[in-house]
């Protein structure tokens, strides 16, 4: 937990505080999370209650009726989670920009400490920058983004093979450290009675007295399910209407077990040799629930290698190759080679370089020359924004995956990669095709705004990749994608029949 935990601000531990408070941000689970586990030892250190707190804000770029109710589905999954267990769960909803701003000031005053998330990406560091020396508690910052512990890293990896050889290196040691199953309940937590979230009334026990939490709770109600999603409450807070729930997609820990569960019963055997074929099916579908947090990787790794039968001395010696280290089948090789490799290399990335990992300035140096050397190529093609957040190419393929994530609100992982690479194709500069791909990403995925989508946005323009050869206008040294490449390789009728972009 060393490497795991830190401290945002310098506030002492107050040992007579009235409750321990945990400020769900990023890891949105109540399993396989270390957060939660460091919350409860606190509170049993202190001998005093635990209390979840589980906000959603209005005001983050690209806030949406999808990306909400995603996650209001996981804080609902949560709280009858939390009621089963008997530990004191609250889900606020923010109605309108700025009304939930003093809450978390207010539960902190009588906190003994505030454990929340770290996350490197998007708005939450800001967010914790703006509030850390503002509350009147210690704030305690834990890392559960990835199996290694983000600060075990010393360096930048800016390939996959030497991230992977970091990887095996580390991995043994991180799986003896895994987070806590089932953590709830814990017989030596003083647990009150949870909150009454339908008649917003609290009761004994909850914050230190009933009289605070009626002034709390009737200034900031706790957020009503029926109402939200029953009923479709959402529409009356202020944000973006137009992109839709995902049909496809709902969020929250229930729907992600159901989801991993299905993998390794069934499409585990398929992933090694159908994955990246739109039609087969054979991926988890889980990256939106991995980026909200409503599973956990830890768990995903976990479960697999019990399923394959793993033990530690099968694991080859480090070597940096995608395959031949855990000597377990081919596709859970490659399953944990995406996990372990490909994601955590996009949290180093951002951990590291908390300004730059979005930019241009991220990439390589051949990189960035073979994109300058070229910028002057004529484009085959130049398309507007709009053109292509409409689908409106001259390419099925192309239309097909934006079509897709407009729709559902996920990408076929191959068809992102020929997606980001014929932006490039089709823009006039670099510069203008990675604000396109992070723009139409961020808006309509629910796996954006993630260190492992904006890394991957960044490898269609060279990050962690070679310099390819023969050189190629407007590419150059770039790795170059084709659409008629992609319709020998692929298995994709279904695909194109079904995201038709003329049927929008």
């Amino acid at each position: 937990m060393d490497l795991r935990l830190t401290s945002g601000n310098d506030h002492p531990l107050r040992h007579d505080g009235d409750y321990v408070l945990y400020w769900m941000i990023a890891q949105r689970r109540l399993s396989y999370n270390y957060a939660l586990d460091h919350a409860i030892d606190r509170a049993v250190e202190f001998g005093k209650p635990l209390l979840i707190f589980e906000p959603l804000r209005v005001r983050y770029r690209w806030a949406s009726d999808r990306m909400h109710r995603f996650i209001i589905e996981g804080m609902r999954d949560n709280a009858e989670t939390a009621q089963n267990v008997g530990v004191a769960y609250y889900p606020y909803v923010e109605p309108t920009p700025g009304a939930g701003s003093p809450l978390l000031h207010r539960l902190a005053e009588r906190a003994c400490t505030v454990v929340t998330d770290e996350y490197p990406c998007f708005f939450l560091p800001t967010m914790i920058e703006a509030v850390k020396d503002r509350i009147a508690a210690r704030l305690e910052l834990v890392d559960s983004n990835g199996v290694l512990p983000l600060r075990s890293a010393e360096k930048t990896y800016t390939v996959a093979h030497s991230y992977r050889r970091y990887m095996q290196k580390n991995i043994l040691g991180a799986l003896e450290q895994m987070p806590n199953a089932t953590p709830l309940p814990c017989p030596a937590l003083p647990s009150p009675a949870p909150i009454d979230s339908k008649a917003i009334r609290p009761r004994d026990g909850f914050l230190g007295s009933n009289l605070v939490a009626e002034k709390i709770l009737h200034r900031w109600p706790a957020a009503d399910f029926g109402d939200l999603l029953e009923r479709n409450g959402i529409a009356n807070i202020p944000i973006d209407h137009d992109v839709v729930p995902s049909p496809v997609c709902p969020g929250g820990g229930v729907e992600a077990a159901r989801r991993w569960k299905d993998f390794l019963n069934s499409k585990l055997p398929r992933y090694g040799t159908e994955r990246n074929h739109p039609d087969e099916h054979a991926t988890t579908g889980l990256s939106p629930h991995l980026h909200f947090g409503h599973i956990s990787p830890h768990e995903m790794v976990g479960s697999l290698l019990e399923h394959e039968g793993w033990t530690p001395e099968k694991t080859s010696r480090p070597n940096g190759k995608n395959h031949d280290f855990w000597n377990v089948s081919e596709p859970a090789e490659g399953f944990l080679d995406q996990v372990l490799t490909w994601r955590e290399i996009g949290f180093n990335w951002a951990f590291k370089n908390p300004d730059t990992y979005d930019q241009l300035e991220s990439l390589p140096d051949w990189a960035r020359k073979s994109l300058a050397d070229t910028a002057d190529d004529e484009r085959p093609h130049v398309y507007t924004l709009d053109e292509f957040e409409n689908a409106q190419t001259h390419d099925e393929l192309w239309n097909a995956a934006q079509t897709e994530i407009v729709r559902t609100g996920m990408m076929h992982n191959y068809m992102r990669m020929l997606w980001g690479k014929k932006i490039l194709h089709w823009t006039r500069s670099a510069q203008e095709a990675l604000d396109i791909m992070i723009h139409l990403n961020n808006k309509y995925g629910l796996d954006g705004r993630d260190p492992n989508s904006y890394c991957g946005i960044l490898w269609v323009l060279g990050r962690t990749d070679r310099a390819w050869g023969p050189k190629r206008p407007v590419f150059g040294s770039v790795r170059y994608m084709t659409s008629d490449s992609a319709r020998k390789k692929l298995k994709l009728n279904q695909y194109l029949r079904r995201f038709d972009s003329a049927s929008t």
